[in-house]
């Protein structure tokens, strides 16, 4: 039985070729994403491990924000000598290090990086730590000089004698570039500004006698942690920050982490799509062929052959099949991980191929994958096979269950339906958003399988829709392309379940898109009154010398600035919720429109008190007159009394969560040097908007880091966020279709050898070539729309209900976006004809006779 599997896996592996690509897909991407994050973190730790100090003493972290306030908290240089005479301390230092900063060349263009990296300047102080050392040049001396990293220099064509503008917190101020500066190790993608110790406090935190942190090395023979007790013991554990050099790698890398876990999960779920969509053309290719071998299964049944080993058989087939297909992609994923690693290089991060790191588990994963999905595809065709008489065998008698009934599937298809349909239902019903999305999550992955499994169930009221105007068109060809995809509606409908994947997910993010981008834009029209708003792309906030010179713009009347502030209020039902709250002047009336339930601006705005969603205020038991609790960073420290109630529909953008804002005195006092993150500008009277925009556009030349925006403009950054969104679901969609295109290709290769007879006899009366190849090109094509009405059906449905959650939130805007949903059905067309273009060619290339005579 040994021998004769693999002799039969040898015959038929030209057959095999596209399902084992499919697993390569599936596989390479698991293979590369693991191999790609671990790389990076092990190149990272190195770093972190080698460049930290022995203890770290910096300003206490206690609130976490994703929208910075612009403030730097210090610690007093005093505090180095208090530390450097701590018994076992070798050595101490202040050291500044600040990242809100912009460096713009001659030609007020930023020399920072494009990737969301940070531009850094600090201090110039080496040492054996250091993560950079001198290369050309001499070190900053005074407030005119500095030097930049070599990676920037390069890329940005920065010489030595270039002169730069630094756009710090306390203001702007001109340097000299006198040196370049290599790094010894990974370049992060941080571009990096060094100044002269003696002028870097007072340039970049606005005063001397501050740091942002005190590095500590310990004497010899002292171990970190010991060094870390002694400096607590010192200055208090309570009031500082002080990590050890382990400790500081783990936090930086935990930083770090949130990125790697971008990449990896979204390259895990290309994984996941080829996985899924892989399944099916496997299952349909091992039903296919086992279908075809009907009578060679009968001859190893009447030899003796019982059924589990005609079983063991299709599976050892289907094991071999998966550990050529792992193999073949753990080398795939091996060069997605070389190309990954050379992508980043082009972002500024300069991971060297030579240090990629192959775990065990990348292999074990790459294999548990890869067998493991063959095996259990060919499963149940192989129980099928299993499952024939020798009798029926030998007569030829069809074992793939073209006329069996399709009641199992349809009361398995209808029970998993109905429940995937409660699920959605409760969704849409649900009044909070954990458990709209929970029930959203169940419902949708039911609804799935339940198509999956009725699929064939609606193969011929669909199809005979679809293809109702073939006959009319094509005539006897078109009727005979019909009655072929109606043929075997398991086939067609396992065929097309694999585009049908791609489309309902394309289908339910476009109209969940739609709908996100309909709600804001109605949003920006309730909320925004002002003529411009000027901010960063990314929110991050910006000097003041910025407001000041847009205050000072000749046509600009009224200036509103917003700056934000991370806070963490003590709720009346016990809970503590940290966020992002936001602080206005008082003439916010005049620039946006908030619906208030109870209160007004004025209140909200006053010394002392705050403004909070209504819905945010009601789930926590609060109420108008409420006195709060809020923690500020740096452990300050107040009560503010809940003054105003907002409906968050008309309030999106000027908070986060719980819709929390208050006065620009409160923000000023407890973050004080914060930063504006926003200016909402109208024009003064007698200026057109026209005109202010021009003088805001020269005013803000040499800012690059901020833009100015109108309505539509605002609408645009908008739309282009939610884009990023779209852009990964079609890609998702494009690697759906191509291993779709594999399935449609692979099951009219194998029908067209299934059909070979009749093709023979079809031709021997009369049948032109050109005339079969329009045949298997419209079998393909209903098919694939087929899959592409079902996927979007389904991606409709889902569509609707995630617009439901997303209403829970205040979006409660619906659209369907027809061009996208139109484009991909034509698309999906357009796939059936290149699918069908092989198999077709192949079928009319036949010899008539040897066609006829095949058995």
């Amino acid at each position: 039985m040994l021998k004769a599997t693999l002799r039969s896996f040898l015959a038929h592996k030209g057959r095999l070729l596209l399902s084992a690509l499919a697993v390569v897909l599936s596989v390479a991407f698991v293979a590369g994403s693991l191999i790609f994050s671990d790389t990076v973190s092990r190149t990272f730790d190195r770093l972190f491990a080698s460049t930290s100090a022995d203890v770290t003493v910096s300003p206490k972290e206690d609130l976490e924000s994703r929208v910075p306030s612009g403030a730097v908290e210090t610690v007093p240089t005093s505090l180095v000598d208090r530390i450097a005479k701590v018994d076992g301390v070798a050595r101490a230092r202040s050291d500044v290090a600040v990242e809100n900063v912009t460096v713009v060349d001659r030609g007020n263009k930023s020399v920072g990086p494009t990737t969301g990296a940070p531009t850094i300047a600090a201090d110039w102080y080496i040492t054996d730590r250091s993560p950079v050392r001198l290369t050309s040049g001499h070190a900053p001396r005074g407030p005119g000089e500095a030097l930049l990293d070599a990676d920037t220099a390069d890329k940005k064509h920065v010489r030595i004698g270039d002169p730069l503008t630094v756009i710090a917190q306390p203001g702007s101020f001109k340097v000299e570039v006198v040196g370049i500066a290599t790094f010894r190790t990974t370049n992060p993608g941080a571009a990096l500004v060094f100044l002269d110790p003696a002028v870097a406090a007072d340039k970049l935190l606005g005063r001397p006698g501050v740091a942002t942190s005190i590095q500590v090395d310990a004497a010899r023979g002292l171990t970190d942690a010991q060094l870390k007790r002694r400096i607590a013991a010192e200055v208090g554990s309570g009031t500082y920050e002080l990590e050890t050099a382990a400790e500081q790698a783990e936090t930086a890398a935990s930083q770090l982490g949130g990125f790697l876990d971008v990449i990896k999960y979204v390259m895990l779920g290309f994984a996941g799509i080829a996985v899924l969509v892989g399944v099916f053309l496997i299952v349909n290719t091992f039903s296919m062929l086992i279908a075809q071998r009907t009578r060679e299964l009968g001859l190893l049944r009447a030899l003796g052959a019982d059924r589990r080993q005609v079983r063991r058989s299709v599976l050892t087939e289907a094991t071999l099949l998966g550990l050529v297909g792992s193999t073949l992609g753990l080398a795939a994923g091996i060069g997605l991980a070389f190309g990954l690693i050379k992508l980043m290089s082009v972002f500024g991060m300069n991971l060297k191929t030579t240090e990629m790191v192959i775990g065990w588990g990348t292999p074990v994963a790459a294999y548990v994958v890869g067998v493991g999905v063959t095996f259990v595809a060919a499963y149940l065709p192989a129980r099928r096979a299993a499952g024939v008489s020798p009798m029926a065998a030998l007569a030829d008698a069809e074992i793939a269950g073209v006329g069996r009934p399709l009641r199992v599937r349809a009361v398995v298809g209808s029970v998993v339906g109905a429940l995937g349909a409660a699920a959605l239902v409760g969704c849409v019903t649900a009044t909070t958003t954990s458990s709209a999305a929970s029930l959203l999550g169940l419902g949708v992955v039911l609804t799935l399988i339940a198509t999956v499994i009725a699929g064939p169930l609606l193969v011929r009221p669909v199809i005979r829709v679809l293809g109702g105007f073939f006959p009319a068109l094509f005539g006897s060809v078109g009727r005979m392309s019909q009655r072929n995809a109606l043929r075997n509606p398991r086939r067609t409908g396992a065929t097309a379940a694999a585009l049908m994947v791609g489309l309902a997910l394309v289908g339910g993010m476009s109209v969940a898109s739609a709908s996100m981008t309909k709600s804001f834009d109605e949003q920006i029209d309730k909320t925004l009154g002002a003529d411009f708003v000027v901010q960063n792309a990314n929110f991050m906030p910006f000097p003041q010398e910025i407001t000041e010179k847009v205050a000072a713009t000749d046509g600009a009347g009224l200036v509103v600035r917003q700056r934000f502030a991370p806070v963490a209020v003590r709720l009346p039902d016990g809970e503590r919720v940290e966020t992002t709250a936001s602080g206005y002047d008082p003439e916010l009336d005049d620039v946006a429109r908030i619906t208030y339930t109870e209160g007004d601006t004025a209140t909200a705005l006053a010394d002392g008190n705050l403004a909070m969603d209504a819905g945010f205020a009601e789930d926590h038991d609060v109420r108008l007159g409420s006195t709060i609790p809020v923690e500020f960073p740096a452990g300050r420290r107040t009560e503010l009394k809940v003054a105003a109630l907002t409906d968050q529909d008309a309030a999106e953008g000027f908070g986060t969560q719980g819709g929390l804002f208050f006065g620009f005195t409160t923000v000023e006092k407890y973050v004080p040097g914060g930063q504006d993150s926003a200016l909402y500008v109208n024009a003064s009277s007698g200026a057109s908007d026209d005109t202010l925009r021009s003088h805001l556009d020269k005013t803000l030349d040499p800012y690059p880091q901020v833009q100015v925006r109108d309505l539509a403009d605002y609408k645009k950054l908008i739309h282009d966020q939610i884009a990023v969104l779209l852009y990964l679901v079609y890609a998702l969609l494009g690697l759906a279709i191509v291993i779709a295109v594999l399935g449609v290709v692979n099951t009219l290769a194998l029908s067209v050898v299934e059909r070979t007879r009749e093709i023979g006899l079809l031709r021997a009366i009369g049948l032109a070539r050109r005339q079969l190849r329009r045949m298997i090109r419209l079998e393909s094509v209903v098919i694939a729309v087929f899959g592409a009405v079902l996927g979007l059906a389904l991606g409709l449905v889902w569509g609707v209900c995630v617009q439901q959650v997303l209403a829970l939130q205040g979006m409660t805007a619906f659209a369907i976006p027809w061009s996208t949903l139109v484009a991909v059905v034509v698309g999906s067309a357009v796939v059936g004809i290149v699918a069908a273009l092989l198999p077709a060619l192949r079928a009319s290339r036949m010899n008539v006779l040897a066609a006829i005579a095949h058995e």
